[in-house]
């Protein structure tokens, strides 16, 4: 089977950060406690995020340096994956309002430099 491009990934995580920013735009922190569906829906976000890295890296291991925090990503996945009793509502939020921003903006100039190398 052949590797998938390393752009749908990107594209993925992508769409992630958009989704995630959308969720808790107008939301407080008090909101998102509140609300197990917005919980939910970020936590998923997450996981899409940190498994689109993993497989991401794999196709390119360039991507490993390309993105800050790529290992805290990966294993905050984890985490929420497999340790939701230890999983914290202030950490998640943390993530969400004050990182996803950050990851957008990194891959959205590794999408550009991957599509003008294509052009």
């Amino acid at each position: 089977m052949r590797p998938r491009d390393v752009r749908k990934y990107l594209f993925d995580v992508k769409v992630a950060c958009d989704a995630i920013t959308a969720f808790v735009t107008g939301q407080t922190f008090e909101e998102y406690r509140r609300q197990l569906l917005l919980r939910s829906a970020v936590e998923r976000q997450l996981i899409t995020i940190g498994e689109a890295l993993n497989r991401a890296a794999k196709v390119d291991k360039s991507i490993e340096t390309a993105v800050s925090d790529f290992r805290s990503i990966i294993s905050f996945r984890n985490i929420v994956v497999h340790g939701y009793d230890i999983l914290k509502d202030d950490t998640v939020w943390g993530v969400a309002v004050g990182k996803v921003p950050k990851l957008r903006q990194e891959v959205e100039a590794l999408l550009a430099k991957l599509d003008a190398a294509a052009s």
